[in-house]
């Protein structure tokens, strides 16, 4: 039975190999902006093509990861049925795509002011393709609970991703970009090929009733992931754009740089829901109450929330030396990283909400959240990015996804409520945030800063540390 054991044995999987891929990522972005000079806008053209990629992704994947996990845990389905019905959608979803980039690549590349470079689009499409196609394998894998090949294999990407681009900038000291796409494509191709053992031994089945089963539940879905990627990627596509100064590359490369930083977050809600989404359905379908299954729902939220909120206060207790990781040229940047932690924090939270549409198909809810939130971020962007530069795009973050997270929450707790502990929850922001103010206040500087606030950081884990000590007591009662 899907229990909080097997959820953290999961997510300990699944968040090491996120957490050290995304560690061992970060090692790039030193490496590349020590190596590309901001005011080329190499490193932003970099940051923005894989805005347009993670949109593009989202796209083609259509929502079938969710509905592998929906259809292939009910009862008298096949699972290999389901995901080779998925596969078949995505692959000639696909197939259409490149199909389109490659013929319309001169127009393209003019129009998103790449006319020098149509390599880049061309590149970064293929690598999009691969992504796509690989990614109900992966989600298949998750299905399976096989989370030590899932993660072997996101690991044996980022390793030689990393090498590649150690030599390509490291030691034979390019400055040009086209070297991470080069990279990027070689090493994504050649991830494919560790999914043909598994491949073979599918039983391959394609079933049109059960497609448009599977597009009716994904469609909302698919508005909601592009919503929500927008979210994400939005303000660097649109940066660029809207920004009247020439330098918008460069503006999109400093922001880019400490958005990454940021990023944490993203590691922890990754983990998290690469564990989280194939349990929450399953336990769904188990002979569990209602009752236990809210209550397992409520303390997943309860546990990721003061979890993510550690982290976050983490990294600003050490931020004084993180900063390091990007060159002196890129720093303007980092008070952005707060306010992007907090709009992940958000992110996360509406991921734990989302699950009493999911549970009940309701996607469309879903949907109309993430759009909203999108018309926020949208609408801040457009408005403050003239005014204000990144800045705006960071609080456009915040401002979207906390319309999404609202909504959902107030809507949900209407039509399927689940008993959230609303009290400690807001309890624990409330003590975070002070916390984090009173880190913002330290005068000192060094080695005495970033022990004041570790030391803040301390108290903050001391409160949790108290609060599972409440807990294993009124257990043992």
């Amino acid at each position: 039975m899907p229990n909080f054991k097997g959820l953290m044995k999961d997510t300990a999987i699944y968040g090491i190999s996120s957490i050290v891929g995304r560690f061992l990522n970060y090692l790039l972005v030193p490496l590349l902006t020590y190596s590309m000079p901001k005011e080329t806008g190499d490193y932003g053209a970099s940051v923005q093509m894989y805005a347009f990629t993670a949109f593009c992704l989202t796209i083609l994947t259509f929502g079938m990861e969710t509905s592998l996990f929906r259809f292939a845990n009910q009862p008298g389905r096949k699972p290999d049925t389901v995901f080779s019905t998925g596969l078949a959608m995505i692959g000639s979803l696909t197939a259409l795509y490149l199909i389109i980039v490659w013929s319309c690549l001169g127009p393209l590349s003019r129009v998103l002011g790449y006319a020098d470079h149509p390599e880049y689009i061309s590149i970064m499409a293929t690598v999009t393709a691969l992504d796509a196609l690989q990614a109900l394998p992966f989600c298949y894998l998750r299905f399976q609970k096989r989370a030590i090949k899932f993660a072997s294999l996101k690991m044996i990407f980022v390793v030689f991703n990393i090498l590649f681009n150690v030599l390509f900038y490291g030691v034979l000291h390019h400055t040009e970009v086209i070297y991470v796409f080069v990279v990027n494509l070689c090493c994504t191709a050649a991830i494919t090929f560790f999914f043909v053992p598994d491949l073979r031994r599918i039983e391959w089945h394609f079933d049109r009733g059960l497609l448009r089963e599977m597009l009716s539940y994904s469609w909302p879905i698919l508005l909601l992931g592009v919503a929500g990627v927008l979210n994400q990627v939005a303000d660097k596509m649109i940066f660029p754009l809207v920004w009247p100064g020439e330098d918008g590359l460069a503006q999109v490369g400093e922001y880019g740089a400490c958005f990454r930083i940021a990023m944490v977050m993203a590691m922890i809600l990754q983990a998290f829901r690469f564990a989280y989404e194939p349990i929450v359905f399953a336990k769904n379908s188990s002979s569990d109450s209602d009752e236990d299954k809210r209550r397992y729902y409520a303390d997943a939220m309860k546990w990721f929330v003061i979890f993510s909120l550690a982290a976050a206060l983490a990294v600003v207790a050490l931020l004084d030396w993180i900063q390091y990781f990007i060159d002196a040229d890129y720093r303007g940047g980092l008070r952005v990283v707060p306010i992007v932690m907090a709009a992940e924090i958000m992110m996360g939270i509406y991921f734990n909400l989302s699950f009493w549409y999911k549970l009940i198909d309701k996607t469309i809810y879903g949907a109309w959240f993430s759009i909203a939130g999108c018309v926020v971020l949208l609408a801040v962007n457009f408005w403050g990015i003239p005014q204000y530069s990144y800045m705006a795009c960071a609080w456009a973050g915040f401002a979207g996804y906390g319309t999404c997270m609202l909504l959902s929450y107030i809507f949900g707790q209407r039509i399927n409520p689940i008993p959230y502990e609303m009290k400690t929850i807001l309890g624990y922001v409330l003590l975070a945030g002070v916390l984090y103010w009173l880190m913002t206040l330290v005068p000192w500087q060094g080695w005495v800063a970033v022990c004041s606030k570790m030391g803040l950081l301390v108290v903050y884990l001391l409160a949790v540390l108290f609060s599972l000590r409440q807990l294993w007591l009124k257990k043992m009662k």
